[in-house]
């Protein structure tokens, strides 16, 4: 919407009024804590350069978990692992739908625990960007809003609509002062620095025309009425109103981002993406360290002040949250894995060059800024204070293919392909987005020795007929509103007459069951034998199924089980989006075609199995359970018991052999699986499957499955996660580590004497060096986990680092000819840039 000729006026006036509160605030209090801080009163403001907190410039990196996708004991771990990875702030959004499942019912307790999560933060020393939404997308069930909103009379989500308003700030005021009770917003001693209201919604806007850019305004103003002392961002939302800020969402926000909508509001990017979700049937998705690295080194290049990675740690969508065909694994490419371990370079690579950026922070925000554009790929971004020695220089090689030496001041600087070098006294390269100088590792599932004793047994699902439904009607019903979001799963069944006139009598003529379905899946059923199943896509939810079925003469009975894989979570008019089975009719009989659609069908919600609860302890004693039969059938529940395994480390449970449900363990719903919706390359879009340590008992365990197709568990396997191999790829060209030097009170120095690239490995706490499983000093080539020689090795490198590794936590290997040779003659003195490469396991 276009603003006003008095906006500007009234955008200072608030501005005003806002200090006016926040300086009225406590000063930034002592520092305590086992990590951080307990913070009193701090107020929060802005400028076009940056944020102030507590009237200090900061620059903020910060990165996105998402309490209900973990366990309340991995919080802290996660947590502090986030801390050391140099992130000062944890953004997460607010999950409407589990707060509030049915109306005016809350839910804040164990995972959903959002108060806890926010004071847990506080206590390892970070801030907080509360993304209250309400809508969040997310790849959450129906973008975090409950069902019972779409059935509320007369309502069009995400518009300019009263029964939409209502709802969405009656929400929002009862998140916004259960924080205020809590005394979490920063002005209050809280860690909440940013709120975020809506989400994306330029994506939409125009399909509301005037109803949407009246929606943004009123949401704007709603929240900024709610006078939480700090400021409010709408991301991908060009124009936010005064004074929220507009925020950029995507890769490449250094270069995609048109800047704040005014020059007072500083440039803030919510949601770097670490990877991309996946939906099943995609291949593995993929971002490299250093393409992130590179994203985050040219936004605060050119002005940045807040940069969040999207996701940090994704985590796990536990039991039926995922959104529509998103996979039960979320962001597991994120600097911390599904499990929460450091996924390595990610982690490492980010914190340096978290570093790097903090140690020109004082150049950044107090410095003049200076941009000298060589050609369409180099550049040279300064940040100077003439007359002092305040200087940091950001020299960039935008080139995708070709190196190049660039000329600053002097002195040549050697850049790898699309790489910037961060140069903090103008002078010292202490950081390059393209060279990796700490640690890789690679991630390791192993079968469990105690846990994998399976007995299974089997309790098969019964397919009804048209007798002893739940309700009955013309047409099938649509989906979505039959289950109203309380389960996958709903029956529908019709039954028809047949004539011996009816059926064709021609060799090789079958009549074909034809099922037109708006989503997602099925499985159909013709006079209680299987006929075959059917799906559609995350792209196109609808499908068609044809199958040849031999129909009898007689009463013959059609049993669809259709299914929902997650309510959708985005796009305009969300609340007009069904799904289920809209035509069947029967083709190729002799009397021609049988449309069935309206023939009067009988629905149940849920299957028997759910309605028992045979996933639970309890529930599991009312099922008629019975060994496995030699030949699978579809719609069976398989149960079994397992030993918790041994560790205190990650569990999951890989489903090969399986097709498409749910798992649960001990009661707890660990999420869908879906093993036969195979990507491009032919396998599974996830395989193994997050058990939380907090769902198993202390020694036994209930294992149930409900599988759709007729698969076997008989290669179902409980395994432990790891990551204990550990790696290092160094080249002599490479810079030191940043560690290596430090900024005090404007002085840059080194703190160590031997400046140059070195191997460092390190175990997890606890753990140590058991092993070098691989060592060459020359050119070497793979990856962690899978190095191979080269033409070129030094003989001796493997014996070099078993004597300085092994049996050590830690250590480093320096890239020095001389040692790695041995004093010797140069095996391959062709080969001028030499690499280290080193395989280490720890236990």
């Amino acid at each position: 919407m276009e603003h006003t000729n008095n906006t500007m006026s009234r955008t200072l006036l608030f501005m005003a009024l806002l200090s006016i509160i926040v300086v009225a605030a406590h000063a930034r209090g002592h520092h305590k804590g086992a990590h951080g801080r307990h913070m009193t009163a701090q107020n929060v403001t802005y400028d076009g350069k940056s944020m102030f907190i507590n009237g200090r410039r900061e620059l903020l990196f910060s990165g996105s978990i998402h309490y209900p996708r973990s366990t309340q004991d991995m919080w802290p771990v996660l947590l502090d692992n986030a801390r050391r990875g140099g992130i000062n702030v944890i953004q997460t959004y607010v999950f409407w739908n589990a707060h509030e499942p049915q109306q005016g019912q809350f839910n804040f307790a164990g995972n959903y625990d959002l108060v806890k999560f926010i004071k847990l933060v506080q206590e390892h020393g970070m801030f907080v960007t509360l993304r209250v939404g309400p809508f969040i997308q997310a790849e959450w069930n129906h973008g975090g809003l409950p069902y019972w909103l779409r059935e509320v009379p007369g309502i069009i989500f995400r518009s300019d609509n009263e029964p939409y308003k209502q709802y969405m700030q009656a929400f929002v005021t009862k998140i916004v002062q259960m924080m205020k009770d809590e005394k979490l917003f920063a002005p209050q001693g809280g860690p909440i620095i940013l709120a975020q209201i809506e989400n994306e919604y330029n994506h939409i806007q125009l399909a509301y025309e005037e109803k949407g850019d009246s929606y943004v305004q009123w949401s704007a103003n709603m929240a900024v009425a709610l006078n939480v002392g700090v400021p409010w961002v709408m991301c991908k939302q060009r124009d936010a109103p005064d004074p929220v800020i507009n925020a950029c969402n995507g890769r490449n926000c250094g270069d995609t981002f048109s800047g704040p909508n005014k020059p007072y509001k500083p440039s803030i990017w919510t949601e770097n993406w670490t990877a991309q979700y996946r939906v099943h049937g995609d291949p593995p998705s993929q971002r490299s360290a250093e393409d992130i690295a590179f994203s985050v080194a040219r936004f605060f290049s050119k002005g940045g002040n807040l940069v969040n990675y999207y996701m940090y740690h994704g985590g796990t969508n536990f039991g039926r949250t995922s959104s529509a065909f998103t996979t039960t694994r979320y962001y597991d490419e994120a600097p911390l894995d599904e499990y929460g371990l450091q996924r390595e370079p990610k982690w490492s690579h980010l914190r340096d060059v978290h570093k790097a950026v903090l140690l020109c922070r004082k150049a950044i925000l107090g410095g003049d800024t200076n941009v000298e554009k060589l050609n369409q790929f180099h550049e040279i971004r300064t940040f100077e204070k003439l007359g002092t020695n305040m200087c940091a220089a950001f020299i960039t090689n935008n080139h995708t293919i070709d190196a190049a030496t660039i000329n600053f001041r002097g002195t040549n600087y050697f850049l790898p392909p699309h790489s910037i070098s961060v140069l903090p006294d103008c002078k010292t390269v202490v950081y390059n987005t393209q060279s990796i100088v700490s640690q890789h590792n690679s991630r390791n599932y192993e079968r469990s020795p105690i846990a994998n004793n399976f007995q299974w047994e089997m309790f098969i699902e019964a397919i009804p007929t048209t007798k002893k439904m739940d309700t009955y009607q013309n047409l099938p019903a649509e989906l979505y509103s039959l289950l109203k979001d309380t389960t996958d799963y709903a029956w529908y069944t019709t039954s028809f007459e047949l004539s011996p006139q009816d059926l064709p009598t021609k060799p090789g003529v079958i009549p074909v069951l034809r099922i037109m379905s708006l989503g997602h899946s099925m499985v159909a059923f013709v006079n209680g034998d299987l006929v075959g199943t059917a799906h559609g896509t995350h792209e196109e939810k609808s499908f068609e199924f044809q199958r040849p079925v031999a129909f009898k003469v007689g009463t013959n009975y059609i049993s669809i089980l259709a299914s929902t894989v997650g309510l959708p979570d985005s796009g305009a008019y969300m609340e007009h989006r069904y799904a289920g089975p809209k035509s069947i009719s029967i083709l190729d009989l002799n009397s021609g075609t049988i449309d069935v659609s309206d023939n009067m069908w009988g629905h149940r919600v849920g299957l028997k199995g759910e309605g028992m609860k045979v996933f639970s302890e309890e529930g599991s004693l009312r099922a008629k359970w019975m060994p496995l039969a030699p030949v699978p059938r579809p719609l069976t529940w398989y149960r079994t018991r397992f030993a918790t395994p041994e560790g205190t480390g990650p569990v999951a449970i890989r489903m090969t052999g399986m097709g498409k449900g749910l798992i649960w363990v001990n009661g707890q719903s660990i999420g869908r699986h879906w093993m036969t919706f195979l990507s491009p390359l032919g396998t599974p879009t996830q395989s193994e499957f997050h058990i939380p340590r907090a769902f198993l008992n202390p020694q036994d365990n209930l294992l149930v499955i409900f599988e759709e197709e007729a698969m076997n568990p008989g290669q179902v396997e409980v395994l432990n996660v790891n990551r204990d191999t550990i790696c290092s790829f160094i080249a002599e060209n490479d810079p030191a580590n940043v560690n290596s030097w430090v900024s005090r009170r404007g002085n840059f120095h080194p703190i160590v004497s031997n400046i140059g690239p070195q191997a460092a490995l390190e175990c997890i706490p606890g753990k140590k060096i058991t092993a070098i499983e691989f060592a060459s000093f020359g050119n070497p080539s793979g990856y962690c986990g899978d190095f191979v020689l080269g033409s070129c090795n030094a003989a001796a490198t493997k014996q070099i680092v078993e004597q300085q590794c092994l049996g050590k936590e830690t250590c480093t290997v320096a890239l020095d000819r001389a040692m790695l040779n041995q004093n010797g003659a140069d095996p391959c003195p062709e080969i001028l840039v030499k690499t280290l490469a080193i395989q280490a396991r720890c236990y």
